[in-house]
Protein backbone atom coordinates (compact mmCIF):
# COMPACT_ATOMS: atom_id res chain seq x y z
CA UNK A 1 0.00 0.00 0.00
CA UNK A 2 1.32 3.43 -0.84
CA UNK A 3 1.27 6.35 1.24
CA UNK A 4 1.73 9.69 0.25
CA UNK A 5 2.66 13.06 2.64
CA UNK A 6 2.91 16.67 1.20
CA UNK A 7 5.86 16.95 4.17
CA UNK A 8 9.61 16.30 4.36
CA UNK A 9 8.75 13.47 6.76
CA UNK A 10 6.05 12.40 9.07
CA UNK A 11 6.47 10.90 12.58
CA UNK A 12 5.20 7.22 13.43
CA UNK A 13 2.61 8.47 15.82
CA UNK A 14 1.17 10.23 12.77
CA UNK A 15 1.39 7.77 10.51
CA UNK A 16 -0.18 5.66 12.23
CA UNK A 17 -3.50 7.88 13.15
CA UNK A 18 -2.72 8.28 9.40
CA UNK A 19 -3.35 4.51 8.34
CA UNK A 20 -6.12 4.05 10.67
CA UNK A 21 -4.02 1.38 13.60
CA UNK A 22 -4.64 3.95 16.33
CA UNK A 23 -7.88 6.63 16.07
CA UNK A 24 -5.82 9.25 18.60
CA UNK A 25 -2.64 10.43 19.57
CA UNK A 26 -2.98 9.44 23.12
CA UNK A 27 -2.78 5.77 21.71
CA UNK A 28 0.12 5.64 20.41
CA UNK A 29 2.65 5.10 23.09
CA UNK A 30 0.32 1.71 23.45
CA UNK A 31 0.58 0.91 19.98
CA UNK A 32 4.19 1.04 19.47
CA UNK A 33 4.63 -1.47 22.18
CA UNK A 34 1.55 -3.45 21.24
CA UNK A 35 2.19 -3.43 17.63
CA UNK A 36 5.11 -5.57 15.68
CA UNK A 37 6.70 -2.54 13.68
CA UNK A 38 9.34 -2.53 11.49
CA UNK A 39 10.77 0.59 9.50
CA UNK A 40 13.21 -0.08 6.52
CA UNK A 41 13.56 -3.59 8.42
CA UNK A 42 14.51 -2.40 11.51
CA UNK A 43 12.31 -2.96 14.63
CA UNK A 44 10.78 0.37 15.96
CA UNK A 45 8.97 1.42 18.98
CA UNK A 46 9.57 5.25 19.41
CA UNK A 47 6.27 7.07 18.31
CA UNK A 48 8.37 9.98 17.27
CA UNK A 49 10.44 8.43 14.80
CA UNK A 50 10.47 10.45 11.92
CA UNK A 51 9.44 8.43 8.41
CA UNK A 52 11.02 9.86 4.98
CA UNK A 53 9.70 9.49 1.49
CA UNK A 54 11.09 5.78 0.46
CA UNK A 55 10.38 4.46 3.42
CA UNK A 56 9.29 0.63 4.27
CA UNK A 57 7.13 1.05 7.03
CA UNK A 58 5.46 -2.97 8.50
CA UNK A 59 3.20 -2.86 10.91
CA UNK A 60 1.58 -6.33 11.66
CA UNK A 61 2.71 -7.90 8.64
CA UNK A 62 1.03 -5.26 6.48
CA UNK A 63 3.75 -2.82 4.32
CA UNK A 64 3.29 0.59 3.04
CA UNK A 65 5.32 2.59 0.79
CA UNK A 66 6.04 6.29 1.93
CA UNK A 67 6.02 8.99 -0.62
Amino acid sequence: MIVKINTEYIELQQFLKLTDWISSGGEAKIAVKKLKIKIDGIKENRRGRKIYPGSIVEIENRKYEVR
